[in-house]
């Protein structure tokens, strides 16, 4: 097999590869006698068929598409170790050639990492801010445990109103017919949440448990069915409950039954000192936002579109095991709140792409520094993950490649670099 590369603009590359036609030819005669047995030809029993028969009833290049297939994978892989280039982005797949007796070429155009150019990255200027906790704060993270500490209780003495929890039934159609997603039975709805469609919340306020509603709504044009898109519906509710919260009072039993403390002025001292660090460490992510924000700014990288969208996809993914891991997939969420996937993709990009240049950046500090990684700080960190990930040390370095490994002292001389460039800043007070 052979490789050529041929660099293209902005950190795109084209891989042209040659895979010798005996390869070829054996990919095609392993294609034949997986598919021979689904092949009816005349004068032959199923299987029994030669490839030369097939191949002159259906062409030559009857087995082309797979062989291919077969190939590819395989020789892509090859050809990107070979390159020596550091690809960052799934490959575009074009065939070139594809005839019996001959090479088999394809081209695989790619995006590769980009290089960095480096500004200024240390002693950058940020301003000082300081982290304060005011009563008011400590009073609504306090209501915030209340909430979390209620009970909800079945009420049938007056009409439902907005913040109340109804358990309902629901039939959807549209234009007469049942549609997907579109039914379900004792689901709990919150008044004014807005979880469901136009003003469908709003219809079903100052009805009682056992009513029976036509809820009329309209979808939106940007609906993620596109066969829903701008349709009128109705929905057929049946109310079985109306729930409401009962809240705990606020006094030192509360404190009791909420913290370690008897009193309820010793569980306020102590959320306001809590409130406290996590301001302080959203202020220092903030900073080091702030800074690392500062050294793209004086840096130059070309950072090529797949790039960004294969780093795209990652947050997707990652956001669909996070609904995953609450019992909601991706459908659900976006028929739930009408979010559609390219608006999705829109709004998770300019992450993405942020993401990309955070990492280049520190990297290209991590190596302008020469930040090495020592054993020990590699097997604290292997440790830590093997806690998180509920295994043994060793059965985890086992179970790491090369590649892996390496991207895990790649990420602790990141966090270095991280510090470096944070102890480096020069604060300064802030204008009156």
């Amino acid at each position: 097999m052979s490789v050529q590369v041929e660099k293209l603009e902005k950190n795109m590359a084209k891989l042209i590869i040659e895979v010798p036609a005996e390869k070829f030819e054996k990919a095609l005669d392993s294609v034949y006698k997986k598919s021979r047995n689904k092949i009816a030809m005349p004068g032959f029993r199923k299987g029994k068929a030669p490839r030369k028969m097939i191949e002159k009833m259906y062409g030559d290049s009857v087995f082309y598409e797979d062989a291919a297939n077969d190939i590819i994978p395989g020789a892509y892989e090859d050809a990107t170790k070979e390159s020596g280039l550091e690809i960052v982005s799934r490959p575009e797949i074009e065939v070139s050639q594809i005839e019996k007796g001959s090479n088999f070429i394809f081209t695989a155009t790619v995006a590769v990492k980009p290089e960095v150019t480096l500004g200024d990255y240390k002693g950058i200027e940020v301003v000082k801010k300081t982290a304060e906790v005011t009563d008011e704060e400590v009073d609504e993270e306090i209501g915030r445990v209340r909430e979390n500490n209620s009970r909800m209780i079945t009420i049938d003495d007056r009409p439902s109103q907005e913040g109340d929890t109804l358990v309902i039934d629901f039939d959807g159609y549209v234009d007469g017919e049942q549609f997907e997603g579109g039914k379900a039975e004792d689901y709990s709805l919150v008044l004014g949440s807005h979880t469901f469609i136009d003003n469908f919340e709003e219809q079903l306020i100052g009805k009682n448990t056992g009513d029976s509603v036509e809820v009329h709504v309209t979808f939106p044009d940007a609906y993620q069915a596109e066969e829903l898109r701008g349709k009128e519906a109705v929905f057929y509710v049946n109310i079985n409950d109306i729930k409401v919260k009962e809240l705990p009072d606020i006094d030192d039993e509360f404190a009791q039954d909420v913290s370690d403390f008897d009193t309820l002025e010793e569980y306020k001292e102590d959320l306001k000192k809590k409130l406290l660090e996590n301001k302080e460490a959203a202020l220092d992510r903030e900073k080091e936002e702030e800074i690392v924000g500062a050294i793209i700014a004086n840096a130059q990288m070309d950072i090529p579109e797949p790039m960004v969208d294969a780093q795209t996809r990652q947050m997707t993914q990652e956001f669909a095991q996070r609904l995953q891991a609450q019992g909601l997939s991706l459908e659900q969420y976006m028929q739930l709140t009408g979010l559609t996937s390219q608006k999705m993709i829109d709004e998770l990009k300019p992450q993405a792409l942020k993401r990309i240049q955070s990492r280049l950046v520190l990297e290209a500090v991590a190596a302008a520094e020469n930040i090495e990684v020592s054993d020990e700080e590699f097997d604290k960190e292997l440790e830590k993950m093997a806690e998180a990930y509920n295994m043994e040390k060793d059965k985890l370095s086992e179970l790491a490649g090369d590649n892996e490994k390496e991207q895990i002292r790649m990420d602790i001389a990141v966090q270095k670099a991280v510090k470096l460039v944070v102890d480096s800043a020069v604060l300064k007070e802030p204008e009156d």
